[in-house]
């Protein structure tokens, strides 16, 4: 025979089995909340804030008080690096991930300013990230490359029921796409390692419904709700590049899955001190305990690759978030923020694509009024989390680090 096999028959079915139980679309790590250059600046809090088009995402109902019809489009460039230290081996690895680009465009359209009827359409990307592994890292096995891409496209009706009170809804029309690769512990004559690549698309809906109340001229208090997504892959393939001994028990094919993406039900509150500043907070409950497992259900089945169930386990979770606005002048203003987030991935269930942890954000932004029409905003978000874990699939144990830092800007015209 010439192939080499570098593990145990055991262990070669137990490959089998994880090779595809990855987090395709979830997770802390890829819910990206950056859909507005304003509630950037100020740690994505600002549900209750009337100020511009974002609010269509962050709360449909506010997005009735703002006056202007207008468009405003917006792109925050993502900057990851994680570095893994392994705690049997000591050495250490780090992350060649490119810049992602979250974006969102906002049009919001209102008959004159005294409407009570907002019409609005959003698109928009809350999940997605791009995560690539050396390709000789100990934990190839575990993935190489994980590339992710979701857009939402909302529609959206906002309404003033009174002059203080204001509700909104939008569809939620999800689309997405994911390409896997990994390792495959099998030699091949010229003491290559196989390798497995995983490709899908995805679709799922929802929607995103939001209630606005000015309790006083000082203080007003929103809720929003966007709901769980199920995103269904049908045609996804999986190809795999093996030695040609074993290549009919890795059969090229179809698969499907669903993927929830989490519910999120957000309380928030703005306070105007005075003319000049203004307080925000942000309150996110995160419905992650619908991602309990991951399933995956393949065309062509054999011996050595069987429909796989994969305990995930997440747990729903918060994220507390506070922030202001002080007006410098006529046409600048200036942001700040602050946010803590609590991971929904619980230990021994941390993955490379996901090196989850509790994590602080802080943030801070601007916008400038060019003219009367002509609005430039931009914002900068950093974190930096750690996390000691270990994995109970793949048995990767060893410390995470992770920093992230995202400039923002977007461009927004009213009419």
């Amino acid at each position: 025979n010439s192939y080499i096999y570098s593990l145990m028959k055991s262990n070669y079915y137990l490959f089998v089995i994880i090779i595809f139980n990855v987090n395709l679309l979830l997770s802390q790590g890829f819910q990206v909340n950056l859909q507005g250059q304003k509630q950037q600046g100020m740690a994505s809090a600002g549900s209750a804030f009337v100020q511009d088009e974002s609010l269509l995402f962050y709360n449909p109902g506010t997005a009735a008080f703002v006056k202007k019809t207008a468009i405003n489009l917006g792109v925050t460039p993502t900057i990851p690096n994680t570095v893994y230290l392994d705690s049997a081996t000591q050495s250490i690895y780090r992350t060649e991930s490119p810049v992602s680009t979250p974006f969102a465009a906002y049009a919001l359209y209102s008959i004159n300013d005294s409407s009570k009827i907002k019409m609005g359409f959003a698109v928009y990307t809350p999940f997605g990230s791009t995560v690539q592994w050396p390709s000789e890292w100990i934990g190839r096995f575990a993935i190489n490359k994980l590339q992710l891409q979701t857009i939402f496209f909302q529609p959206t009706l906002s309404y003033q029921l009174t002059n203080k009170i204001g509700i909104g809804a939008g569809l939620v029309l999800a689309t997405g796409k994911v390409s896997l690769q990994k390792s495959i512990p099998l030699i091949n004559s010229s003491r290559n390692y196989g390798l497995a690549e995983l490709n899908g698309k995805a679709n799922g809906y929802g929607f995103n419904v939001g209630l606005f109340t000015k309790i006083s001229n000082n203080l007003n208090l929103a809720l929003s709700y966007r709901s769980q997504i199920n995103m269904q892959v049908k045609n996804g393939t999986a190809n795999f590049v093996v030695p040609d001994g074993v290549a009919s028990n890795f059969p090229n094919g179809k698969f499907t899955s669903e993927l929830p993406l989490p519910q999120v039900l957000t309380l928030g509150a703005h306070y105007k001190l005075n003319d000049k500043i203004d307080f925000v907070t942000d309150i996110n409950y995160v419905g992650w305990k619908a991602y309990d497992t991951l399933a995956f259900d393949y065309e062509n089945n054999t011996s050595s690759l069987l429909d796989t169930k994969s305990p995930r386990l997440y747990k729903n979770t918060f994220a507390f978030r506070v922030g202001g606005q002080y007006l410098l002048n006529k046409k600048t203003q200036l942001r700040g923020g602050v946010a803590y987030g609590i991971t929904p991935v619980q230990q021994g269930y941390v993955t490379p694509e996901t090196p989850d942890a509790n994590r602080w954000i802080f943030t801070t932004g601007a916008s400038y009024f060019i003219t009367s029409h002509l609005q430039f905003d931009v914002s900068f978000y950093f974190t930096e989390f750690k996390r000691a874990a270990i994995n109970y699939e793949t048995n990767l144990k060893g410390t995470f680090k992770t920093a992230v830092i995202a400039p923002g800007f977007s461009i927004r015209y009213q009419f």
